[in-house]
C-alpha cells in the first residue's frame, strides 16, 4: 500500500519520479473503489492556457499512451506520483477558489492521463463543481468508453488531444490506436459537450498537409468544439528522458517555423474551423 504523501505546489516542469515504487503499474490499474486516494506529479495555480479564465491545473500520474514527443514522461507511471488524498486536493482548492470565480476559471485536470484514476478524478472534478467551479480535463481520449455519464456530468469542458487523422500516424507516435479518440470525440459533440481541440505540431511527424487536413474535416461539423488549438513542439521536455535514461528520438526535431503554423492555422480555418 502506498503511504500517503503531502501535496505540494510545483509545475508541470518539474521533475518527479519513483515517489510511490509501491504503486500498481497504470495498465493494471484496479478497483479504485471510491476514488478517496489517488497518484498526482504536481499542480499549478495560475495558468491561462488550461482552459477558460484563471485556473489550477492538476496533473495526476498514469497514461498509457507513449508519445514520442512527450514533454511529460514522468507522468507515464503512477509509480512516479505523490500518493495523495483527494481530500487534500479538494482542501487546497479551497483556498483558491474564490479568485478562480473571480477570474471567471476553475479547475483542470491534465497529466498523464485523468481518465486512468476515474474516481479519484471524477471525486475531485465533483468536488470542484459544488465550489462553484468550471471544470475540465485534458485527454487524449484513449480511454473515454471507460467513462459514464455521471463523469460527464461532472465535466464542463473537455480539452481533448487529438494528435493525428491517420491511424498508421496516430500510432507511431503514440504506441496506441486512433478509434477510441474519435469515438470519445463524437460522443462529446452528440451530447454538445464544450470540447477544446488540441493538436500538437510536431515537424517531420505530425505536419503532414493531409493529416492535418483530416483533423480539419473531422472536426469542422462539430457544433460543440469552440477552439482548435495548435501547440508547436518543443524541447523542454527533453532533461526528463535524458534525466530517465529513455531513448528520445526527437533530440534533433526542430520547432516549428512560424510559415508551418501559419500554414496548418490556415488549413483548419479554411476548413471552417475556429483555430488559434
Amino acid at each position: 500500500m502506498s503511504q500517503v504523501g503531502n501535496l505540494e505546489a510545483g509545475s508541470r516542469h518539474d521533475l518527479r519520479v519513483g515517489l510511490s515504487p509501491d504503486a500498481p503499474d497504470e495498465d493494471k490499474l484496479g478497483n479504485e473503489a471510491d476514488g478517496a486516494f489517488g497518484y498526482v506529479h504536481s499542480y499549478e495555480t495560475s495558468s491561462r492556457y488550461d482552459g477558460p479564465g484563471l485556473r489550477a491545473v492538476l496533473f495526476v500520474s498514469g497514461c498509457l499512451l507513449r508519445c514520442t514527443y512527450c514533454h511529460n514522461p514522468d507522468t507515464w507511471h503512477l509509480k512516479d506520483g505523490t500518493y495523495v488524498s483527494a481530500q487534500q486536493v479538494l482542501d487546497r482548492l479551497a483556498g483558491f477558489a474564490p479568485a478562480l470565480r473571480a477570474m471567471d476559471g476553475g479547475l483542470t485536470i491534465s497529466g498523464g492521463e485523468p481518465m486512468v484514476q476515474l474516481a479519484f478524478t471524477k471525486r475531485i472534478l465533483a468536488g470542484a463543481k459544488k465550489m462553484g467551479l468550471h471544470t475540465a480535463i485534458e485527454t487524449s481520449g484513449f480511454l473515454g468508453d471507460r467513462v459514464d455519464e455521471s463523469y460527464l456530468s461532472a465535466l464542463d469542458m473537455v480539452l481533448l488531444d487529438i494528435k493525428s487523422s491517420d491511424p498508421d500516424t496516430y500510432k507511431k507516435v503514440t504506441g496506441r490506436e486512433l478509434a477510441p479518440t474519435l469515438r470519445f470525440a463524437e460522443r462529446l459533440a452528440s451530447i454538445g459537450k464544450p470540447v477544446w481541440v488540441r493538436f500538437t505540431l510536431v515537424p517531420g511527424q505530425t505536419d503532414d498537409p493531409a493529416n492535418v487536413g483530416g483533423i480539419a474535416k473531422f472536426v469542422a461539423p462539430m457544433k460543440n468544439v469552440e477552439w482548435v488549438e495548435i501547440q508547436p513542439f518543443h524541447q523542454l521536455g527533453a532533461f526528463k528522458w535524458k534525466a530517465m535514461k529513455l531513448e528520445y528520438k526527437n533530440a534533433d526535431t526542430p520547432p516549428a517555423t512560424p510559415g508551418l503554423v501559419n500554414r496548418v492555422i490556415e488549413q483548419f480555418r479554411s476548413a471552417g474551423c475556429r483555430v488559434r
